[in-house]
């Protein structure tokens, strides 16, 4: 699992929709849609206002990714 299916799991449990993540980031719905495709890879500071958004920590983001 790469870090961009870890975030869209997340979302999802969460009921957050692509749409909703973007417009609370100030992102374009087809930039979140890249992320968790793996196409772009989030900064540090995206990462970060993602994690927090999720309720989680970039690490938990990056552990799951490299655990599996």
């Amino acid at each position: 699992m790469n870090i961009g299916m870890n975030i869209k799991n997340r979302r999802e449990k969460l009921g957050i929709t692509q749409k909703q993540m973007a417009e609370n980031l100030s992102l374009t719905q087809s930039m979140i849609a890249q992320v968790e495709r793996g196409t772009k890879i989030p900064n540090m500071i995206l990462g970060l206002a993602i994690a927090r958004m999720l309720g989680c920590t970039m690490e938990d983001l990056v552990e799951d990714a490299k655990d599996e």
